[in-house]
């Protein structure tokens, strides 16, 4: 049997489809995607809420959370987490929140940027940070107050 060139490119394109499908190069995140959907619920919060549970309104599920200080070193944060996976930034300012959940050792959510950028901001006020992070755990059920200033959204462990 002769292949044509036609025959060749019908072929060659089915494979082309079929590995955009498998592999995806356009396909989110997970991290990212959790991000948008916690970001989605927490802005989804009755203004009448004067606290809400953090477990109650991740999307996801997660163990710990870590909060980093500004000017914290991808190094370190790597290295409080336990491994390396892409799209990490460092903070270059005060306001900025930087916060990692992980479940069974994984990032299943990363929040980054200015609580004036995302219409949101976490804080893990009434948590030490030693060594640069603050880690809370999702078994513990913490109350985050919820406060609105400038129509920005913020909730704060105290």
């Amino acid at each position: 049997m002769k292949i044509t060139k036609s025959y060749l490119l019908i072929l060659l394109t089915i494979i082309a489809i079929i590995l955009v499908f498998l592999v995806n190069p356009f396909q989110e995140d997970l991290w990212d995607l959790n991000a948008k959907l916690l970001k989605e619920q927490v802005l989804s919060i009755d203004e009448t809420n004067e606290e809400v549970i953090l477990t109650d309104i991740t999307p996801f599920e997660w163990d710990a959370a870590y909060s980093f200080t500004p000017y914290t070193s991808k190094e370190k944060i790597y290295q409080t987490i336990g491994y390396k996976w892409d799209n990490i930034s460092e903070t270059v300012d005060e306001g900025m929140n930087q916060i990692v959940f992980v479940k069974d050792g994984k990032v299943v959510c990363y929040l980054y940027g200015y609580p004036a950028n995302n219409g949101f901001g976490i804080y893990f006020a009434g948590t030490e940070h030693k060594d640069g992070a603050a880690i809370i755990y999702a078994k513990d059920n913490l109350n985050f107050k919820v406060e609105e200033r400038d129509k920005i959204l913020y909730l704060s462990h105290n």
